[in-house]
């Protein structure tokens, strides 16, 4: 009898405990069957630039999306896909705040020309620029933090006059993975399958493209993470969020034999912050199997903090995210 009790009290505390748990929200992807878009016009380097004015959405606000075709795409054959990030800096500097662009359509045009790539689209949700932080910040190492510590990150941003009250990556992810990227699928003449699935970006897109593929491993072939910014926030606040992305890392990391990264790094403007970090960075690839073979991280001396210098280098990326089969 004291026995029954005993398994009896068990089992309520236990059913007790779950209940205390949160329940995961299941979202439901939106309608994209009535998605439609424009072909934009302008000093564009050989392809075809199409823009999805809202593309709708269940996990983060509706956006643009550009999609660019290279010159000669065809419905007769099959394409590799490479996500990229802040998509409004990537193709034309007349839209960018900065009036810089990353140049995409006149490298990966010249890439393919010169048979050194495999053909592949890009596709390039814009950010917000209010929410971009938040969306970029991987979610999971942020939420390993007690939560005294994420309010006080929070506050020192309110401080400092800087959007940054909510981390939000998984649903951004979940908006790539679920909605947009079946919406390529079912639309474009792609080549579906991982190791023909990429995902790009610099500096908080860095970090979220390399929080991509640790969370979508089955999704995402490769990496491309250009200045990384690892500090998470302002560099000058220590390296808390940065210790917290690699304790992540050593345990998320995917495997090394079917999947890729590549980070670099400059020396000046902001990069400068970041060559302290890649000691840290290639011990954890090499701790993890990885090898010269599917891990770079690369510095190039006197490089800055803009498109300019990611733009001069973006070949280098590309060719090692989708250099053709020998």
């Amino acid at each position: 009898m004291k026995r029954n009790i005993y398994i009896l009290v068990i089992f309520i505390s236990s059913l007790s405990c779950e209940s205390k748990k949160e329940k995961k929200v299941i979202i439901k992807p939106a309608d994209i069957s009535k998605v439609q878009t424009e072909t934009i016009k302008g000093d564009f380097a050989g392809g075809t630039l199409l823009r999805i004015d809202d593309f709708p959405s269940n996990y983060i606000p509706p956006r643009k999306v550009d999609i660019w075709l290279p010159e000669g795409y065809s419905n007769n054959k099959k394409y590799a896909v490479l996500y990229m990030h802040d998509g409004q800096m990537l193709f034309d500097s007349t839209i960018t705040w900065n009036n810089q662009e990353w140049k995409v359509d006149e490298t990966s045009g010249q890439l393919m020309k010169d048979s050194i790539t495999r053909d592949f689209i890009v596709v390039a949700p814009f950010n917000i620029n209010e929410l971009r932080h938040s969306e970029y910040f991987p979610q999971k190492p942020f939420e390993s933090l007690p939560k005294s510590v994420r309010d006080s990150l929070f506050e020192q941003a309110k401080r400092d006059n800087f959007k940054f009250d909510n981390v939000t990556s998984d649903n951004y992810l979940g908006f790539i993975v679920n909605e947009l990227k079946p919406y390529v699928d079912a639309n474009y003449s792609v080549l579906t399958d991982r190791d023909n699935t990429f995902v790009a970006g610099s500096s908080m897109g860095g970090l979220i493209s390399m929080y991509a593929i640790c969370e979508y491993p089955e999704i995402f072939g490769a990496a491309a993470c250009l200045s990384t910014h690892w500090p998470g926030t302002n560099p000058n606040d220590g390296d808390l969020l940065a210790d917290t992305i690699f304790e992540y890392m050593k345990t998320n990391l995917p495997s090394p034999k079917n999947h890729r990264f590549y980070f670099d790094y400059g020396t000046e403007t902001l990069d400068k912050f970041y060559p302290k970090y890649a000691k840290t960075v290639n011990i954890i690839f090499k701790d993890k199997g990885y090898d010269h073979s599917n891990f770079r991280n690369l510095k190039f001396e006197g490089a800055e903090h803009t498109e300019v210098s990611w733009q001069k280098r973006l070949d280098i990326p590309l060719t090692f995210l989708l250099k053709k089969s020998e």
